[in-house]
């Protein structure tokens, strides 16, 4: 794992790292439901109530996110996590994709090496 993206809980105060990790996942999810909201959106599978229902939904969880980083004073915990987490899973991404373009590459050479073998029997 790179150093810069490391996950650093304060062992000062392992509530409020605990709390932070937390609403952190709680936010990944709430964004993976509000993707999946405004897929369902433009699918055009939701009728203008659900819509309306899944908007005040969301901006309720919000507010509720919010109020509890306040409340439990780990805002800029929850901040330095989810930078964190985010590098990450674009190194990872970064990664998976350089990775699966260097296979394509390989099989390509692959390829032309099995092609001029064949070429010179």
């Amino acid at each position: 794992m790179n150093a810069k993206h490391a996950i650093e809980l304060d062992e000062k105060n392992m509530k409020q790292g605990v709390m932070g990790l937390v609403l952190v996942l709680v936010e990944i999810i709430r964004d993976t439901l509000r993707l999946q909201a405004m897929r369902r959106i433009k699918g055009e599978r939701l009728t203008e109530e659900e819509i309306e229902k899944l908007g005040c939904a969301l901006e309720a969880l919000d507010k509720a996110i919010e109020e509890i980083k306040e409340e439990q004073g780990v805002t800029e915990e929850v901040k330095k996590i989810r930078t964190r987490l985010d590098g990450l899973a674009n190194d990872l991404i970064h990664d998976m994709v350089v990775s699966e373009q260097w296979k394509k590459a390989y099989k390509k050479e692959e390829a032309l090496i099995h092609a001029a073998r064949r070429a010179t029997e």
